[in-house]
């Protein structure tokens, strides 16, 4: 299942004490759903949330689930009933020693970080790098209220989303998915956020609303324009060497990068020329 946590560009969260939302999530074309033991559920009912999900993954039903912080008086029993998760979401995500901890108690079980904090921004060279880690997150919100800025400005968390970027690069590890757009009837500024992210290098979107499932998924595949340019590089330089395109040069690294779009679009690779 690393495959679908690496290729998808649609998460959507859904409270864990609402299970009467479970199906409509996981019908609405999302990628990934994931079940919220953390933010969404309020501290009285965050033991009803865990055996709400607990039955949902019993059922046989993929989700990823975002447990509460380790540190919390819920951490251990999140960490024991999520053993069917398809994967698990570390919030607050900045030590990688925690990181391994988590995936001691759950062998074989990918962990998505979700870095949340100045310390985790930097330090996320070695939070991605856990063996575990299959893709990081970004928490963009609680980020923002850390460091005393609009969670919503670009200018403001620019070189953090940058940072996770280049530290999943580093670290082997697929591009991060980018944080909330908290502006639910706002498709401008969804639109907005998902081109800046594109453009930083995330290539997911985590979603809280299954209207913006359709939104990020069309926004973060390569565009027209993208393919179209990819087909006339790919293949130019399979023999190491550099081609020129249009007045372009084209060396390795070029034609890498156009082959990645390709395989983004599921578009088949052929040789121009």
């Amino acid at each position: 299942m690393s495959d679908l946590l690496v290729s998808a560009k649609t998460f959507l969260f859904v409270p864990g004490h609402r299970p009467d939302r479970f199906a409509k999530a996981a019908a609405c074309g999302a990628d990934v759903v994931i079940l919220d033991l953390e933010d969404a559920v309020a501290p009285d009912r965050k033991g009803a949330a865990r055996e709400h999900v607990r039955a949902w993954l019993a059922e046989g039903h993929q989700a990823v689930v975002r447990i509460n912080a380790a540190g919390t008086p819920w951490y251990h029993e999140d960490v024991a009933g999520v053993g069917r998760a398809l994967a698990v979401m570390q919030p607050k995500a900045e030590d990688r020693a925690e990181i391994d901890a988590l995936a001691g108690r759950l062998p074989g079980m990918p962990i998505l970080p979700l870095v949340e904090t100045a310390a985790g921004i930097a330090d996320a060279v070695a939070v991605c790098g856990a063996d575990a880690v299959v893709r990081p997150a970004f928490g963009s919100v609680d980020l923002a209220a850390q460091l005393g800025v609009d969670h919503r400005s670009h200018e403001a968390l620019r070189y953090a989303r940058s940072a996770l970027v280049v530290a999943a690069a580093a670290a082997g590890r697929a591009a991060p998915i980018d944080g909330v757009t908290t502006a639910l009837d706002d498709e401008a500024a969804l639109i907005a956020d998902l081109g800046h992210a594109k453009t930083l290098g995330f290539t997911g979107k985590l979603c809280v609303h299954p209207r913006q499932v359709p939104v990020a998924d069309r926004e973060l595949a390569p565009s027209e324009s993208e393919i179209e340019w990819a087909k006339s590089v790919a293949g130019l330089v399979g023999d190491g060497s550099v081609a020129v395109a249009d007045g372009q040069l084209v060396d390795k690294p070029v034609e890498l990068r156009a082959r990645a779009i390709l395989d983004r679009a599921g578009e088949p690779f052929r040789p121009a020329g």
